[in-house]
């Protein structure tokens, strides 16, 4: 397995959407983050020595997968059974994609009702749905930021 064909796999998955974040780290989410879904997968792309790939184990698989060699408490994200994979031969393929499908199943069940309601409705209206979130929390930064930037100046007499 290799982050190609991991990353391959995963977008097959139902509402299965990437994001790159926290400089060059493939995040993957069921449902888009703007909506409220939840990531279940960060893979490492750079080549710094760290894991290559964490994800959500849940509390019933995180203590068996510690117990492999390879498989670490993911930094600062072991708290919520995350683990940290170090190298990709931990698992055949095969077992990459039961245990990462497993976790899909998981997410998707932990996200909230609203959530999930967008995920049922048909593609285009979601996208619809999504853009629109998407505009809305762009707009609300923008006015964060400019409420900042107005803020120091109002202080002055």
């Amino acid at each position: 397995m290799d982050a190609d064909r991991l990353r391959t796999s995963l977008l097959t998955l139902p509402h299965v959407v990437e994001t790159m974040q926290w400089g060059a780290n493939l995040v993957f989410w069921v449902g888009d983050k703007a909506i409220g879904g939840k990531m279940f997968a960060v893979v490492n792309l750079d080549e710094d020595g760290r894991a290559v790939i964490s994800f959500s184990a849940g509390p019933e698989l995180y203590a068996n997968l510690l117990e492999i060699e390879g498989i670490i408490p993911a930094p600062y994200m072991a708290r919520i059974h995350w683990v940290a994979a170090e190298r990709w031969d931990v698992f055949r393929t095969s077992e990459w994609k039961s245990h990462l499908h497993h976790v899909h199943q998981l997410t998707f069940a932990k996200l909230p009702p609203r959530t999930r309601a967008v995920l049922a409705l048909p593609v285009t209206q979601g996208k619809r749905l999504v853009a629109d979130r998407r505009k809305l929390l762009a707009a609300k930064a923008a006015a964060r930021k400019s409420a900042k930037a107005i803020a120091p100046g109002a202080i002055e007499s």
